[in-house]
């Protein structure tokens, strides 16, 4: 068996939710990153078999799952193989995005094993979840990965009923785009490491507004720090989101 951990993480915060599961379900298996994030990425040459697993994680962008890694996901090549789905928010919800997950892993030939939603540091508003996954989550997860596991050596194909409403809500943008300050001296690697490349790689003052996703890696990578979002808004949506976030969250599995 080889473990296929195929994750879409700007941040790293979901890749950490689904690095936690993978070590409850490898059991010495090889481990094969699979890396939806990366707009170059040859996924059509991954084609995991049905003695495999797949662990898929992604992030939950209002109760969405990003549609590039939708796309990518669909490029794999899976024999029906079982799959963990995963999604990772960060303490508001994360309505539809385990059932566009499913929809979309199906159609790619994977055979859902289990569900998960977890936590991790909201990618924007980084005061709510912060430190998560913690320690209380890792072990939560690695009990939903001994649950997983015993479902799997049992033989049991049921697939879980997992939440979600078809259509799914609406798609919507945040509108936070992370804009250079002074700092920035062009040196691209924003433009680089956008999953999508909505940065200018000649000039990275450059984004396009309409094409960004707000998942904030080009804040996450840049060396100078030079890449924020504007103060003002992000007050405003801090407030606005305040009630539904403070209130810790935890881990759900679905089997």
């Amino acid at each position: 068996m080889k473990l296929y951990e195929i994750t879409f993480s700007p941040t790293g915060g979901t890749q950490k939710a689904a690095q936690i599961l993978t070590q409850g379900l490898a059991e010495g298996a090889p481990v094969q990153p699979v890396d939806l994030t990366d707009p170059a990425g040859r996924f059509s040459e991954y084609a995991p078999g049905p003695e495999d697993l797949a662990v898929i994680a992604v992030p939950s962008y209002g109760g969405r799952v990003p549609q590039a890694a939708l796309e990518r996901l669909e490029k794999i090549r899976p024999d029906r193989t079982p799959a963990v789905l995963v999604c990772v928010y960060g303490n508001r919800a994360y309505e539809d995005t385990l059932a566009e997950l499913e929809d979309t892993a199906r159609r790619a030939g994977f055979e859902i094993l289990a569900g998960v939603a977890a936590l991790a540091e909201h990618s924007i508003l980084r005061q709510y979840a912060a430190g998560r996954p913690d320690e209380a989550d890792k072990t939560r997860l690695l009990e939903f990965a001994a649950q997983i596991r015993q479902k799997r050596q049992a033989g049991e194909k049921a697939a879980p009923a997992l939440p979600g409403n078809r259509p799914y809500r609406k798609r919507g943008g945040v509108g936070m785009v992370p804009k250079p300050d002074d700092r920035c001296t062009g040196c691209g690697e924003c433009a680089r490491r956008c999953p999508v490349g909505a940065i200018d790689l000649d000039d990275p003052q450059k984004t396009d507004a309409a094409a960004c996703i707000s998942c904030m890696r080009c804040v996450s990578v840049c060396p100078q720090q030079a890449r924020r979002v504007n103060s003002v808004a992000l007050a405003a949506a801090a407030l606005a989101l305040k009630k539904a976030c403070s209130q810790r969250k935890e881990c759900e599995l679905y089997l």
